[in-house]
């Protein structure tokens, strides 16, 4: 690596206030030093200029050619992604104030192979394109993938789990994504100083022993290094220098951006945030104010042109991932708000300008707006949101509180749909879902599973009294929860393993310390239905119906009254909160890739759909095939007590045992909120507050009559931007499938407080 150009950057600074941040790679001191707070309302916002209608009319055009194509208008075949791999692409050059596309053209989808070529061609075969043979060769004679790599030391009982889908939405063909890249770096510090520092901590890893860690490491750096580099080609190609720090604010929006650019052009993650861009953005853009360089239109216009190249981002997916992640997401999350240690909110001007984007450019799925909550966010901020949230259920909100004091730190961005992530020097191996509504009945069923009939988890003794005798029945779940955690864990250490060998994420890791901490991210799915059946069978008399070879399908409880989770009722609320607990100790017995910390998640994105697709009736009345409900929320039809009831079972779950995320999708109706725009706010903003309060971790909010849902299935050509949250982030209405769309339907909507 060799020594660059150390002119001095600090005459690049002036106008910021001084602080160790120049003295040391500290986008957390840089906020902290220049933060201007904001405590005013919505008044000062301006509305979008010509050029944004212009250039946002031709995006929803783009989009509604997409739509009609059958969700793909161009997709690459033989050219594989890289940082440089294209020259530049435009939507209009002369209107455009943020530059630059994945591709050379818009909404032209990347070949993106390292992950796994047959993934890759399966993508382009379902949407009509013929994948280049050359590049199959390529792929498999020549260069192992990330996917082949991770099947080659599957285990059997991996395989099994996969394919029977105890375990599902694992990336073991994919990029995991979840790293959230400290991309304000590059506006402050520029590329140079950057890759100076790799350089210098390239220099100093290791004692001299070359071990497995070191030799690794020294190898992710000089790739790092490599990639900052291939930034700086990029953005020259689009007439850019970024090799040092940006001078005004476009060139500090336009440096973030194409920090991110780097990110997706590279890597097809399961979610590629954005992070927390907001306060350093905003510091350009007051300094900008203060020497008469820019007015607030204009300000509007560059975050307007930056969420505009956001929603623009594209992954082209096979059809078993659409299936289990609808909509065509790619979590582009954009963390705003929160409090820093010191006590003082961090919303400022921008933090409005980014939610004005959508009154500029309509509802949008991306970025999934993220809102940290705390109590001390000004007043005028949080009924901005609630009114963005009742026009448009584009926001979702989570406990900054909860998080910030869980993590130890305030400078942390939203890894994924709700998973919180240290900025600067943390990082997330994404891991899936294991299901545990299907362990239940693995248990019952002897290790059985209920639809293949087949046997993939231990073999034991099936439960075969009338009745399912409650202490019986956790033993045997005990034999299968242990097997199910080592199976999901083991699998993952694989993909992690395999990922940094085959798909390193080297721009994205390149924008982060070199020493970092390790969070291993697991999940579960079916959690309200689990919690419901262990109820079910402790207070019930649960019946199983067996078939012909004796295998519980349908099972009838005596006592219909049990409690159910959802109700505010402790004797279900505490199964729920055992159970995180529980399962969490038993994954956590197992050695974790990288030494990482545990974490896990009651999430499930849309995969609660294809989750209940692949399991059987459970013991607490849901049947064959019908979906689960969401992430953490009760299970269809179980809340009797209105919605405040329903929020407090949530928020008993334990975030200390799920800090990678615990989703409520939370609907409800216009009226029950109130009969005016103004007490519905005030509603909103009491029952966020109070949930919070309350260590509620997360809600979504959509605000809708069912009738228009309905309507809008029936009529997808008059709500082409209709907007719902889903468990973690949100979608096109018109973008889900017709099991899914059903599926948001079916799901509460509250009439009552």
């Amino acid at each position: 690596m060799k020594q660059l150009d150390k002119t001095d950057i600090k005459t690049y600074w002036d106008g910021f206030n001084a602080g160790d941040w120049q003295y040391e790679i500290n986008v957390r001191d840089f906020i902290q030093k220049n933060l201007t707070q904001y405590d005013g309302d919505e008044s000062f916002l301006a509305g979008p200029t010509e050029a944004t209608t212009i250039l946002n009319n031709q995006v929803l055009n783009l989009k509604k050619q997409e739509r009609e194509a059958g969700g793909v208008l161009d997709a690459d075949t033989k050219v594989v992604a890289t940082v440089t791999s294209h020259g530049p692409g435009y939507l209009n050059k002369d209107l455009e104030k943020i530059v630059g596309l994945q591709t050379d053209k818009p909404f032209k989808r990347a070949f993106m192979p390292f992950g796994g070529i047959r993934m890759a061609e399966d993508a382009l075969k379902s949407y009509g394109y013929q994948p280049d043979p050359e590049m199959h060769k390529i792929f498999t004679e020549y260069h192992k993938t990330h996917n082949q790599g991770v099947f080659d030391v599957y285990t059997p009982d991996m395989r099994k789990a996969r394919h029977y889908k105890i375990v599902t939405g694992l990336p073991d063909a994919y990029a995991r994504g979840r790293i959230v890249a400290d991309f304000p770096r590059i506006a402050i510090y520029g590329i140079d100083k950057l890759m100076a520092d790799k350089a210098a901590d390239f220099a100093n890893i290791g004692d001299g022993e070359m071990t497995d860690d070191v030799i690794r490491l020294r190898e992710q750096v000089s790739d790092q290094y490599r990639a900052l580099n291939d930034m700086k080609k990029m953005a020259a190609s689009y007439g850019y220098d970024i090799s040092k720090p940006a001078t005004n604010a476009q060139e500090a929006v336009q440096w973030i951006y194409f920090g991110y650019l780097a990110a997706v052009k590279t890597q097809n993650g399961a979610a590629m945030s954005v992070g927390r861009i907001d306060t350093t953005i905003d510091a350009f853009i007051e300094r900008d104010f203060k020497r008469g360089l820019l007015d607030e239109s204009q300000a509007q216009e560059l975050i307007d042109h930056l969420v505009m190249k956001l929603r623009m981002v594209r992954f082209i997916r096979t059809e078993e991932y659409n299936s289990l992640f609808s909509g065509d997401p790619i979590w582009a999350t954009l963390s705003l708000g929160g409090v820093g240690f010191d006590g003082r909110h961090h919303i400022t001007k921008t933090a409005f300008r980014f939610l004005k984007t959508l009154d500029n450019m309509g509802a949008a799925p991306e970025p999934n707006i993220t809102l940290l909550w705390d109590e001390k966010l000004p007043e005028g901020f949080k009924r901005y949101a609630t009114e963005v949230s009742i026009t448009s259920s584009t926001i979702q909100y989570e406990n900054d509180s909860l998080m910030r004091t869980e993590w130890g730190t305030d400078y942390y961005g939203i890894a994924c749909c709700v998973s919180a992530q240290p900025i600067q020097d943390g990082v997330q191996f994404f891991g899936a879902r294991a299901n545990l509504a299907k362990a239940i009945l693995y248990a019952i069923n002897g290790g059985m599973d209920e639809i293949g009939e087949t046997q993939v988890g231990p073999e034991t003794e099936p439960i075969s009294s009338d009745v399912i005798d409650y202490d019986e029945f956790m033993k045997k779940f005990d034999v299968q929860a242990s097997w199910l955690a080592d199976v999901y864990v083991n699998a993952l250490n694989a993909i992690q393993y395999m990922h940094d060998k085959y798909y390193y994420e080297s721009a994205q890791l390149a924008l982060k310390n070199t020493h970092l901490d390790y969070t291993f991210a697991t999940g579960i799915s079916g959690f309200s239905h689990a919690v419901d059946s262990i109820s079910a069978i402790k207070y019930g008399k649960v019946h199983p119906v067996r078939d012909e070879k004796g295998v519980a399908i349908d099972f009838k409880a005596e006592n219909e009254d049990y409690p159910r989770y959802g109700n505010n009722d402790n004797r279900a609320d505490s199964i729920a909160k055992w159970l995180i607990k529980y399962f969490y100790n038993k994954m956590n017995t197992h050695h974790l890739y990288h030494n990482a910390k545990l974490s896990t998640s009651v999430l499930t994105i849309t995969s609660n759909v294809v989750y209940g697709k692949n399991t059987g009736t459970t013991p607490n009345g849901r049947q064959k095939g019908e979906p689960f409900s969401p992430g953490a929320n009760p299970a269809y039809g179980a809340e009797k007590n209105g919605a405040l009831a329903s929020l407090m079972s949530t928020a008993k779950i334990p975030y200390h045992y799920a800090t990678d995320g615990i989703s409520n999708t939370f609907g409800v109706t216009p009226n029950t909120l109130g009969h005016d725009d103004e007490t519905r706010k005030d509603t909103l903003v009491h029952m966020i507050d109070g949930y919070m309060e309350n260590n509620g971790m997360h809600l979504n909010i959509n605000v809708f009559n069912k009738e228009t849902l309905i309507d809008a299935q029936k009529h997808p050509a008059e709500y082409p931007t209709l907007t719902v949250r889903v468990s973690g982030y949100c979608v096109y209405f018109a973008d889900l499938t017709k099991e899914q769309q059903d599926d948001v339907i079916a799901r509460t909507f509250f009439e009552e407080m």
